[in-house]
């Protein structure tokens, strides 16, 4: 894999460069910045090098990528490598899976497989099973244990805990003694989108390492060395759909490579459609109460990442809207090919307060990020959105 498989992020990957060229890394690193900046594969990239068996590994390039190690890292299988998120506390329980009456233990364990089967193939998702209560102290107690023994095959050990912020509050005061009398042959890893959630005695025990948003120019060079295969609109959508975001980017690809790979779930361009269409539903006259059987519908049929982009596809729409109420001869538009549309509800809709849509379209995602309850959000904002406009 290697450094240049980084996107951006040129000031933290030369940090981390020098640090381990001058052998000076930190027992402790906290990495920082926006969902899908890299984080995650950043710190696999460092546990990766520091445990290549191939002279091809370098501080400057980076871990090789296919001796044995390399390998065992990529399937999340390295002896070194400890990989915390939250899961069920029932993958935790001593139980025979063998047995009938541990189905619980089994149906929790098929769905952690699919997850891990879901971040291998997207290595900037942060995993989380959804009926998880944060990263539990059984967890972290594991990770007490482990680092009492010393490193195979003369590598480093390195724990990597994603989503750091969801430490239950006794896995955090566990991990901060782990921090406060750090093993030599350890380097821990913090991941958080949320620092200041995390508990600041464990912040101040690390090194915070900052990452930034991918820019669009990066995003869309990313997309098209990826993905040579898609043309230059579906490029653009997913760039402007992602906005920066490399998780949701990776998902979109991968939605459109395998466009069947779940019988009956929507691709991109239905979802843009069936926002769109939404949007002509609530507007129409008499029509407020098929709108709301619509979010009813969509509540129980899309996954909450669906809804997201649903919402996304929304916020793009409003955007190019009031591009165009600024200059009507706007043309970098994020839906080239609806100018028309936009130019129709600029017109119908001249009172629109397009500023206060997206603020409240921006709310509603990271409502639905932060697991809200979809019907209710969703007409929740059904409403706002009619109010807005009309």
């Amino acid at each position: 894999m290697g450094w240049h498989e980084i996107i951006g992020q040129q000031l933290q990957k030369r940090i981390l460069i020098q640090s381990l060229s001058l052998d000076r890394l930190a027992h402790a690193y906290l990495f920082t910045g926006p969902e899908g900046s890299g984080k995650e594969q950043t710190a696999f990239e460092l546990a990766k090098l520091l445990n290549c068996s191939s002279p091809q590994g370098s501080p400057e390039q980076g871990a090789c990528g296919v001796c044995q190690s390399c390998l065992q890292a990529d399937r999340f299988l390295h002896p070194n490598i400890e990989y915390l998120f939250p899961i069920e506390a029932v993958l935790l329980e001593k139980t025979d899976p063998a047995k009938s009456e541990n189905k619980r233990f089994t149906e929790a364990k098929a769905r952690y497989d699919a997850l891990m089967e879901r971040r291998k193939k997207n290595p900037y998702m942060a995993p989380s099973m959804e009926r998880a209560m944060g990263i539990l102290t059984e967890q972290v107690s594991e990770l007490q244990q482990k680092a009492a023994f010393m490193p195979a095959s003369g590598g480093r050990k390195v724990f990597i805990i994603s989503q750091a912020e969801k430490l239950n509050p006794a896995a955090s005061n566990k991990l901060l003694k782990l921090l406060e009398e750090p093993p030599p042959h350890v380097l821990f890893i913090l991941v958080s989108s949320r620092p200041e959630s995390v508990l600041p005695t464990i912040r101040s025990r690390c090194q915070v390492l900052a990452f930034s948003r991918v820019s669009p120019l990066e995003l869309k060079s990313w997309i098209t060395s990826r993905s040579p295969q898609l043309d230059e609109t579906s490029v653009n959508l997913v760039s402007s759909l992602s906005r920066g975001n490399l998780d949701t980017a990776t998902e979109l690809i991968l939605g459109m490579e395998n466009p069947y790979q779940e019988e009956g779930t929507p691709q991109l361009a239905e979802l843009r459609t069936r926002a769109v269409n939404f949007l002509r539903t609530l507007l129409t006259p008499n029509r407020m109460i098929d709108a709301i059987r619509e979010t009813e519908e969509m509540a129980k049929t899309l996954s909450r990442p669906e809804l997201t982009l649903f919402c996304g596809a929304l916020l793009l729409f409003f955007q190019d809207i009031t591009h165009k109420k600024a200059d009507p001869a706007y043309a970098a538009l994020n839906y080239p090919d609806m100018a028309a549309t936009t130019d129709r509800f600029r017109t119908n809709f001249p009172n629109a307060d397009t500023d206060a849509i997206a603020r409240e379209t921006e709310a509603t995602i990271h409502a639905l990020k932060r697991n809200a309850n979809p019907l209710l959000t969703l007409s929740s904002y059904a409403i706002t959105l009619k109010r807005l406009i009309s």
